[in-house]
C-alpha cells in the first residue's frame, strides 16, 4: 500500500446503494451496505468478489456512472456524489480512464481515431488529438498499428487500444472492469503486464475482478461480499 499524506484519489465514506423494484411499494435491495475505501495516489488496488457481491455497483459508483443513495465519494478531494449529470459527464471524460471487458471500440474507426474520442469531447484540435492518441498507442506497444481498425487486431491488441484510450486524457484514476475476461491466457498476461508497467510509472489503478490470479497482480486486494468490504489486505511481492 502506498503511504501518502496527500489527498486520496478515491475516498468513499459510508456509501450505500439501494435499488427498489416494482415502484414505490416494491422490494428494496441494498447492493452496497456501507462502504469505506481510500485509495492513495499511485496505488494498484483490486476489488475481488463473486457474482452478486456488489462489484459492478461499486465500479459504477467509482466511475461516476451512478451516484450513492447515502454517503460521500470524494475524487481527488472533490465531492462527486452531489454533482449534476452534466458535471459527472465532465468528470468521466477527463478524470477517469475506463477499461472494460468488452473493449467498446468503434469498429469503423482506426485505432488512433478510437483513442482520440475522449479528446474530441474535451474540445482539442484534430492535430493535438492525433498526436496524443498516437503517443498513447505507442505507450501500449501499438505504435505500428495506429491505422488498423479493431477487426484487424487481436483481442489482446484491442484491449491495448482500450487502455490507450483510458490513458489519453491523463486521468486521475484508471478503472479496469474485468479487463481480461474475454482474452486468452497469452493476451491476459500481456494486458496485466501493461497494467503492471502503468502502476510502476505511478498510475493509480482500480481493477475489478472475480479471478484471484488476476487480483494477485495488484499490490492491495479489497474483498467484497454481500455489499460489504470484508477484507483489505496487501498482496505479497512473491504473489505478484
Amino acid at each position: 500500500m502506498t503511504s501518502s499524506v496527500s489527498t486520496p484519489v478515491v475516498d468513499l465514506a459510508g456509501v450505500r446503494k439501494t435499488y427498489r423494484s416494482g415502484g414505490a411499494n416494491g422490494l428494496v435491495f441494498e447492493a452496497l451496505r456501507g462502504i469505506d475505501i481510500k485509495v492513495a495516489q499511485g496505488e494498484y488496488v483490486a476489488v475481488i468478489g463473486p457474482s452478486g457481491s456488489g462489484k459492478s455497483t461499486l465500479m459504477n459508483l467509482l466511475g461516476c456512472l451512478d451516484t450513492p443513495t447515502e454517503g460521500t465519494y470524494l475524487l481527488g478531494g472533490e465531492d462527486v456524489s452531489t454533482m449534476s449529470e452534466s458535471q459527472l459527464a465532465v468528470v468521466r471524460n477527463r478524470r477517469i480512464g475506463f477499461v472494460f471487458q468488452q473493449f467498446h471500440l468503434l469498429r469503423s474507426l482506426s485505432a488512433w481515431r478510437n483513442v482520440e474520442l475522449p479528446l474530441v469531447y474535451a474540445g482539442l484540435s484534430r492535430a493535438e488529438r492525433r498526436e496524443r492518441a498516437i503517443a498513447a498507442l505507442t505507450r501500449v506497444g501499438l505504435g505500428d498499428r495506429v491505422d488498423n481498425r479493431p477487426g484487424e487486431l487481436s483481442g489482446g491488441q484491442q484491449q491495448r487500444v482500450a487502455v490507450a484510450r483510458a490513458l489519453v486524457t491523463e486521468p486521475d484514476i484508471i478503472l479496469a472492469d474485468e479487463p481480461t475476461g474475454n482474452l486468452d491466457s497469452a493476451s491476459t498476461d500481456a494486458v496485466l503486464g501493461l497494467l503492471d508497467e502503468l502502476h510502476a510509472s505511478g498510475r493509480t489503478i482500480v481493477l475489478i475482478t472475480h479471478e484471484h490470479e488476476v487480483a494477485a497482480r495488484a499490490e492491495r486486494n479489497l474483498v467484497i461480499r454481500d455489499g460489504l468490504i470484508t477484507d483489505d489486505m496487501l498482496v505479497s511481492a512473491v504473489a505478484r
